[in-house]
């Protein structure tokens, strides 16, 4: 009997699509681990190893500095080479990048180890968000997209406990122990790594469609087809993604990843110092429930992502966070309860948008330039954490934490209005549909997130 065919877009979840989303998260939870252990390694560093303001924000700063040039490097080859290849070589980097730290003897040897560890998480940001984009069922693939901010989240607070745990124990060498650390989460994803497919739509993107179909036969069975994906319609290469077709959105994913981030990184790597500054510091406590907020916000950003439209989620995100810094820098020191309050509205808030960092850029591109986009994405978005992260004790130092929050509140507001003119609509639309990028395409969104919600 003639099976009937099913597009790769509309299959239910298998097991399959579960391990490649572990494997894909394993990025980011390292992600989150190694740099969430800095901000707390440095308050053991700094007088051992004399650092100034410079080193501490360089230092800070560098696996930032790594990502960017990871995404643009790994997210070009991606595109020529394939995804399988730089989903195990990104590891490989982050594992002796960790290693390496428990050796350094100078301030200059430490940012270079963290620089290449950046090097291999931002090649497979951009690699490993594409490979999971390219597999996902278009039911499932925002929130699948989205929840790496949890898994981020999670890596982020372990290093909380880790780094706490270590420095309890009063060794002067506990920061290389931290430190050196995620070299076994890194060398455990490696190995898991090995023997994961290519993508299918990559290969038929490449003419090759006898082996694309070949690992949907073996992953899903043989009445699984791509349905909408076709050879490359492009001339491909990095600079397609500012083509006229393709101009908009690289700016608009650009522009609202960076002013994500830039709060983010920039607080969040200094937050002991920030809460002491703003007279909120009362320990390992309240350092715990700001984390603890921050995974709940990453809870509600998945569903956040199911509930509502991708542009209307991260307009009103926007808004909120805005709002939320202008606030930080005007109230006075003394309205400390409203300072909590505020905070922790701007952390909820802040950790659920950033769920969509890794929806739009996958959704946003065609096959043939995706890993490019995202690369680009990501490469920017860290060039302005990387920034914002070493500039802001210079900040504080010199303007106050007043101003450094009106400052930070002015990158939101940028993010609310690149928002409001740019942001497309790309839920409930085949991959293939939400990167053809055009008015009736954004049309066709509508109409069906209208019948969902009437359904």
């Amino acid at each position: 009997m003639h099976q009937q065919k099913i597009r790769l877009d509309d299959l239910p979840l298998s097991p399959f699509h579960f391990k490649i989303t572990a494997l894909t998260f394993g990025a980011h939870l390292t992600d989150g681990y190694i740099l969430g252990l800095i901000g707390i390694a440095l308050t053991q560093i700094t007088p051992l190893m004399g650092l100034n303001s410079f080193w501490q924000g360089f230092i800070g700063s560098s696996a930032l500095i790594g990502l960017f040039l990871g995404s643009l490097f790994f997210g070009m080859v991606a595109d020529s080479l394939g995804r399988q290849k730089i989903f195990l070589i990104s590891f490989v980097v982050i594992a002796l990048g960790s290693l390496g730290q428990f050796f350094v003897t100078t301030p200059l040897q430490l940012a270079l180890c963290r620089i290449a560890i950046g090097i291999g998480l931002g090649g497979d940001y951009s690699v490993g968000h594409a490979l999971l984009a390219e597999f996902c069922p278009k039911k499932y693939r925002g929130p699948i997209l989205g929840s790496f901010s949890v898994i981020w989240t999670v890596g982020y607070v372990a290093a909380t406990f880790v780094g706490s745990f270590a420095m309890k124990e009063g060794n002067p060498e506990a920061w290389r122990w931290m430190l050196a650390s995620s070299t076994l989460p890194a060398v455990i994803i490696l190995i898991a790594r090995m023997g994961a497919p290519e993508s299918p739509r990559w290969l038929a993107n490449q003419g090759r469609l006898e082996e694309a179909n070949a690992i949907l036969a073996r992953l899903f069975g043989p009445n699984v087809i791509l349905g909408d994906e076709a050879p490359a319609t492009t001339g491909g290469g990095f600079m397609a993604l500012f083509a006229p077709q393709y101009i908009k959105r690289t700016i608009f994913n650009c522009m609202f990843f960076v002013c994500i981030v830039m709060p983010y990184f920039a607080i969040y790597t200094f937050l002991p110092m920030i809460l002491g500054i703003m007279g909120l510091s009362e320990g390992f406590i309240t350092e715990m429930l700001l984390n603890m907020l921050l995974i709940l916000g990453a809870f509600i950003g998945i569903w956040c992502t199911i509930r509502f439209t991708r542009r209307g989620f991260l307009i009103n995100s926007f808004i909120i966070i805005t709002t939320a810094l202008f606030l930080l820098g005007l109230l006075p020191d003394t309205q400390n309860a409203l300072l909590i309050g505020v905070f922790a509205l701007f952390t909820v808030t802040l950790s659920a948008m950033s769920n969509l960092v890794g929806v739009f850029p996958a959704e946003s591109f065609p096959t043939e330039i995706r890993s490019s986009g995202i690369g680009l994405a990501t490469a920017f978005s860290r060039f302005g954490s990387a920034i914002s992260t070493f500039l802001l004790p210079l900040c504080i130092v010199h303007f106050g934490i007043h101003t450094t929050m009106l400052i930070l509140g002015g990158v939101a507001l940028v993010g609310t209005v690149i928002s409001i003119l740019w942001a497309p609509e790309t839920k409930y639309l085949s991959l293939a549909q939400a990167a053809k990028n055009s008015v009736a395409n954004e049309n066709e969104a509508s109409l069906l997130n209208k019948s969902a919600q009437e359904a």
